[in-house]
């Protein structure tokens, strides 16, 4: 009788380890598709910054029609354009005329009648890129028209016509050294944040274990 009560309770045993081995399999496979980071929107290519951009508009004598040039351009939190006109009038466009702006030189764009995308001598003796085109040269692109930079991010003419769209080399010049400001100084402020996360992480796990090991010393004593 002892002899099968004795074989019932190593069976029991096997079986429980065998469930216990199971169980941490299953727990092992689904684990790196639980931390899998989630697949990255195409949009994210592109870097989107927040600009404050203040666009100047000018009248050609000879033609009669506005011209455009990014006279001013800062980092910011949120994206504020600017415009001001040839009287000298500013405002801020709505984001109801930005989305229509953004739209309709989008249009342009894939039906090839853009001028972000044309030969850059053309384009300045036709008289520029138009307030829309200014407006997607400017550091607020990224973040106004995203989709819209996804197509143009590799285009050589439309590098070089953003350039061009400042209002002299050196506005282009402060525009880029503010932005590389900007992100140096919040990757500083990141990177601290993660060494003092880091650094929280050690003293508690330090803590636990000085814990762990003076409970341990206790018990043995």
């Amino acid at each position: 009788m002892n002899k099968h009560i004795k074989k019932i309770s190593n069976y029991a045993v096997v079986g429980s380890m065998s469930a216990l081995v199971i169980a941490s399999l299953t727990g092992c496979g689904d684990n790196p598709q639980e931390n899998k980071p989630a697949e990255q929107p195409a949009s994210s290519a592109i870097k989107k910054e927040g600009a404050t951009v203040t666009i100047q508009e000018s009248i050609n004598k000879d033609t009669n029609k506005s011209t455009y040039k990014i006279i001013d351009e800062v980092p910011s939190v949120t994206t504020r354009v600017i415009l001001k006109d040839a009287n000298g009038t500013e405002r801020i466009l709505s984001q109801a005329e930005i989305d229509k702006l953004v739209k309709e030189e989008e249009k342009k764009v894939e039906n090839g009648t853009s001028a972000l995308t044309k030969n850059p001598e053309e384009v300045k003796d036709s008289g520029g890129l138009g307030l829309a085109g200014t407006l997607m040269a400017s550091m607020a692109a990224g973040m106004v028209g995203s989709m819209l930079m996804n197509k143009l991010m590799n285009n050589q003419n439309y590098q070089q016509n953003r350039r061009t769209s400042y209002s002299s080399p050196s506005t282009y010049s402060r525009s880029q050294s503010s932005f590389a400001k900007a992100r140096a100084r919040n990757s500083a402020i990141g990177s601290s944040k993660r060494a003092t996360t880091s650094s929280s992480s050690t003293r508690r796990s330090g803590f636990g274990s000085s814990r762990s090991t003076s409970s341990r010393s206790s018990f043995g004593g």
